[in-house]
């Protein structure tokens, strides 16, 4: 049973829309660390992508969701190590905090290729 009540991705005319993604380990427990945040929230959005039979090589566009702004140096390394190119579009948004402690979000549009 989900937690919540929302599908963590759906898929409609070949596009994969995918939930905000939490820098959270597998038990939902905050991932402290910059690095090791980001490192996670791609870890969970992978695991989305997976619900839906589609993975990060799908990926056109991400929205980022972070606590600290200057976390964006750090988030440009990760990007480049985690998709080829050319890479998806991206979004990277400040916000005042983010559910059960977490530090970055992501969410992504995907689409299923032929």
């Amino acid at each position: 049973m989900n937690a919540h009540p929302y599908s963590p991705a759906f898929v409609a005319g070949g596009f994969g829309f995918v939930s905000g993604a939490l820098s959270v380990d597998e038990s939902g427990t905050a991932v402290p660390g910059r690095s090791e945040a980001l490192v996670a929230a791609a870890a969970r959005l992978s695991e989305r992508l997976e619900t839906v039979g589609m993975s990060l090589a799908d990926v056109i566009k991400t929205t980022y969701f972070v606590t600290d702004v200057t976390l964006r140096d750090e988030a440009n390394t990760h990007y480049e190590l985690l998709f080829e190119s050319p890479r998806p579009a991206r979004s990277f948004v400040e916000v005042a905090a983010l559910p059960y402690g977490a530090t970055v979000e992501i969410e992504a549009i995907a689409h299923r290729r032929k």
